[in-house]
């Protein structure tokens, strides 16, 4: 095969991507060498970029060039391309996925961490992207986001420059360019929080239609697993015709053999997005599936009963008030300490400390424990993170499954031969526990018991949300279920009380409010 020309941005992250394709193609005897082409996106600085017309902003100059045989091969982001290809052009390879997560680096004197992405109040966020800003507000709607255009470290330089408290990027192409974010407080936001834009993190390899010695040669890089997923995702962008500056977020992964598929979707940047949490064993019309729940014509409940108090301020109460659902949220349960001075023994040569819940924190630093600075943190869900953050500490391990089993496992990996406290309820299940190994030293403190409350009333609501074994008991003591009711469960060991009641019921995939948010909007109302 003759030596190939392949087309790309001059953007150091673009370069990156189109010397990794090369290193691909000389891996498999192909040579090639690389065209810098500059691209509408490149040339325009002064605007937003969906303030600009048209699409495909980064892409359009050099797929141009691919049709005029200038070029052999274009090398793009696959979140920056357009849904459909120009006539005459296909994606012949895509490449595994780097990491699609996104990255916040903060200024380190502007960091609050007892707040949610410890950004302090009314905090300047610098991001172009329509997505990021929707969800972001969302999340902490005290924050002011600007936008922010240029190269990675272009952006990094105006962070750097004091323009912005903090920037939002994607771990993608930081991880790529190798960049030193040790001057950053940076946290790492995961997909299951903020929602990345559909193909983020894979790399799109495009050729002409009618080329196909190159194809051929091309499918000896291509990863069919990366390609996959993110076909899900971009026929969701396709089928809500939406371009790269949609506020729309999709991420799909394979687990186990099942596909699981988080979608975010906003009318604008400032409006409060929708999100769907779905698990299927075929991609055959997932896409499909994922647009019709977002059907503005679609029934959804007009009342949704929790057993916990929801603030008035909460993610919950703003996803249901969007629709107008009504909620009747009432804790079943009361807490009460039943530790009131802490013995220094406990924290003894501990290495970690675990929360499965926000109890758990609560009660354990009413105690005002004494801890090493070499203490790490364990939490369960993102509720019990934020709590966590409120006495000032920073979870080092986040469990986000509502699978308790995959918490275990994953959180066993990570303290084997260390020593672990556990602050919990005195009825506690012990599930974390008893997944760590014999390597692993357990400290167990009891330091809160659970009353269950006397003549609950029953609800009318069509959506029953349950947050604890103890409060499906309580509630069942004196009521029953009418048949058109739907239940969700948090976490497996409520939902193992449903199934010995023989009673269906929809576990969300994270035991915070955006996997609540998610599990109700993704019920169907008869």
């Amino acid at each position: 095969m003759k030596k190939l020309i392949i087309g790309t941005r001059g953007s150091d992250l673009a370069l990156w991507q189109a010397n990794n394709t090369k290193d691909r193609l000389a891996s498999i005897g192909i040579e090639a060498e690389l065209k810098i082409i500059k691209t509408q996106g490149d040339k325009i600085l002064n605007l937003r970029l969906d303030k600009l017309e048209g699409k495909g902003f980064f892409t359009k100059e050099l797929e141009e060039e691919l049709l005029g045989g200038t070029i052999d091969i274009a090398v793009h982001s696959h979140k920056d391309l357009p849904t459909t290809n120009p006539a005459g052009l296909i994606i012949a390879a895509v490449t595994e996925r780097e990491d699609p997560a996104e990255l916040l680096l903060i200024l380190k004197d502007t960091v609050e961490v007892s707040n949610k992405l410890s950004l302090k109040k009314g905090a300047m966020v610098g991001t172009s992207s329509n997505r990021r800003k929707a969800q972001l507000l969302a999340l902490r709607p005290d924050l002011n986001i600007e936008d922010l255009r240029g190269n990675v470290p272009t952006r990094i330089q105006k962070l750097r420059d004091e323009n912005y408290d903090a920037i939002l990027l994607a771990k993608a192409g930081v991880n790529r360019l190798n960049i030193d974010l040790s001057e950053f407080h940076v946290e790492v936001i995961d997909t299951t929080e903020l929602i990345p834009a559909p193909a983020q993190g894979a790399l799109a390899i495009q050729i002409r239609e009618d080329d196909n010695e190159l194809f051929t040669a091309l499918q000896q890089i291509h990863n069919s697993a990366t390609a996959e997923e993110i076909a899900v995702e971009r026929k969701v962008l396709n089928l809500f015709e939406g371009g790269c500056h949609m506020p729309l977020g999709c991420y799909c992964k394979k687990e186990n053999g099942v596909f699981e598929v988080w979608t975010s979707k906003a009318e604008t940047d400032e409006d409060f997005p929708d999100r769907l949490f779905l698990r299927s064993e075929t991609t055959e019309g997932l896409a499909e599936k994922i647009v019709a729940k977002f059907d503005k014509e679609r029934k959804l409940p007009a009342k949704v009963f929790i057993s916990r108090e929801i603030g008035e301020h909460s993610y919950f109460r703003k996803a249901l008030a969007k629709h107008d659902i009504e909620i009747d949220g009432r804790s079943l349960i009361r807490t009460f300490p039943i530790v009131n001075i802490l013995d220094p023994f406990y924290l003894k040569n501990i290495d970690w400390i675990f929360f499965s819940s926000r109890n758990g924190v609560e009660y354990f630093f009413k105690l005002n424990p004494v801890l090493a600075k070499k203490v790490q943190f364990g939490v369960v869900g993102r509720g019990s993170e934020d709590t966590l953050r409120k006495f000032g500490h920073l979870a080092d391990f986040v469990g986000e499954s509502g699978d308790i089993v995959e918490v275990a496992e994953e959180f066993a990996k990570l303290v084997v031969g260390q020593s672990v406290l556990f602050p919990r309820a005195q009825d506690s299940l012990l599930s974390i526990q008893k997944s760590l190994g014999t390597g692993t030293k357990i400290v167990d403190l009891p330091i809160y018991e659970t009353v269950v409350a006397d003549d609950i009333d029953g609800t009318t609501a069509e959506v029953l949300i349950f947050t604890s074994p103890s409060n499906v008991e309580a509630y069942f003591a004196d009521n029953l279920l009418d048949p058109e009711q739907k239940v969700i469960a948090i976490g497996n060991s409520t939902g193992k009380k449903f199934e010995e009641m023989g009673v269906k019921y929809t576990l969300p995939y994270s035991p915070d409010e955006i996997g609540l948010a998610e599990a109700v909007f993704g019920i169907d109302i008869r």
